[in-house]
């Protein structure tokens, strides 16, 4: 009987402890949802369809994308240009994990030809969608990758991606002619040679129809006749007798006018009508695809997501976080706690037309659901602690809908882990 009492104790004290400890732990709430499109058009139907003139944005627009076919020269001096070169400074490592060396830099930089800067002056176009590189190299540059949120997908030579029919200026070639320096109307960088053309003022003449589509639809294929490319949302075909246009090259580098046919479910006339079915439609586009920084891999990271999908409507947007503070008005809600930017975001925010900031990421704000303001974003990790106080990541790496706090429900979370905590301000487009 003894025995019994005592082992019988035993798992009271046992049952005891276990208790405790999950008590320890409030269960939250998720903080990340399911793309349900049902719910996206319920907050659409929240938003101001008369948010932004479109046909005036529209023209800013094309007025941005086709400047760098009106420029004499880049816009960029050479120091800027070559800010790249800093990072011969830090502790870089390669595709081998391997440090890059002085040699390497070294290398990389005299290829680089900057002594011909805006000296080789051409007008080009993309002919595929395109990366652009920090420095003349497909290799990448990681920070130390054995370090959490370092390695892939932080390609940091990755600068950004161009899609095909983008208009381009060209400064000048690598020393190796493989690579050729070049302006867009968002992003400067390295470019490879074959994925570009020369145009002349024939080319640009027929190009601009003043009848332009863009792409609604994600990653479907274009022919001419062969496999061209995969279109990505907000890629822009000028329209001419009922055919879309892309460019083509000849043996010489340079761009022919080439025609080609687009189902209409693909591309539609720009801009879109900013209304809660066009909203909630096109954001389906962009769901859970894989986070991909600067572009890599052809996917998009946060701010192009943003730049992305109010292109559709019109709608220019630079192509950083930082810089698409500035494409509304923007309010600093940096010393307000948490409970108050929460309701600042709740009673000043309009949904789908407010991007919520913070350093090195930004947010589309879509409305209010069980009174926590929702969120999308391209994201790829939110930071947590193990028991033992070491920092790790959570890995979201999508586009997701979120609250202001992703990952709260997570072991580990903890006030740095919160988004909202560095959120600085928000952005009324």
């Amino acid at each position: 009987m003894l025995k019994t009492f005592k082992y019988f104790t035993a798992i009271l004290a046992i049952s005891f402890l276990l208790t405790a400890c999950s008590q320890k732990r409030v269960i939250e709430k998720p903080t990340i949802f399911e793309a349900k499109q049902d719910s996206i058009v319920e907050l659409s139907k929240q938003a101001n369809d008369k948010s932004f003139n479109q046909e005036e944005q529209k023209d800013e627009y094309f007025s941005k994308y086709f400047r760098p076919w009106k420029q004499s020269k880049l816009s960029y001096s050479e120091i800027e240009a070559k800010w790249g070169f800093s990072y011969k400074n830090k502790k870089v490592y390669l595709e081998n994990h391997n440090q890059a060396t002085k040699e390497w830099f070294d290398k990389k930089i005299d290829n680089a030809n900057f002594d011909n800067y805006n000296k080789d002056i051409k007008k080009a176009i993309t002919l595929k969608n395109t990366n652009v590189r920090v420095l003349p190299t497909n290799s990448p540059m990681f920070y130390n990758p054995s370090l959490p949120g370092e390695g892939f997908p932080f390609d940091y030579n990755q600068n950004s991606l161009l899609k095909i029919n983008t208009p381009l200026i060209v400064s000048h070639f690598s020393k190796d002619r493989a690579w050729a320096f070049v302006e867009s109307h968002f992003v400067g960088g390295w470019v490879e040679i074959n994925s570009i053309a020369f145009v002349d003022d024939n080319f640009i003449q027929d190009f601009t129809t003043n009848d332009y589509f863009i792409a609604t639809k994600e990653k479907f294929a274009i022919y001419d006749p062969i496999f061209r490319e995969y279109v990505k949302v907000g890629t822009i075909f000028p329209k001419k007798d009922n055919n879309f246009i892309v460019a083509k090259k000849d043996d010489n580098l340079n761009a022919k006018i080439s025609y080609i046919q687009i189902e209409d479910e693909f591309v539609e006339q720009m801009p879109l009508a900013y209304t809660y079915e066009n909203r909630a439609r096109v954001l389906k586009e962009f769901m859970d695809e894989p986070y991909g920084w600067a572009g890599l891999l052809n996917n998009r990271d946060c701010s192009s997501f943003t730049q992305d999908y109010f292109s559709v409507f019109g709608k220019y947007l630079h192509r950083n976080s930082k810089a698409q503070t500035t494409n509304g008005k923007y309010y600093d809600i940096s010393q307000l706690n948490l409970d108050e930017k929460k309701e600042f975001i709740r009673k000043n925010a309009i949904p789908f037309s407010t991007l919520v900031y913070l350093k090195g990421h930004i947010m589309l704000y879509i409305g209010i659901e069980n009174n926590e303001p929702l969120v999308v974003h391209n994201v790829w990790s939110v930071k947590l602690k193990d028991k033992d106080d070491k920092e790790f990541r959570y890995i979201i790496g999508k586009t997701a809908i979120t609250t202001l706090e992703p990952a709260k429900e997570q072991e580990g979370f903890t006030q740095d882990s919160n988004i909202l905590k560095k959120v600085l301000g928000i952005t009324i487009l």
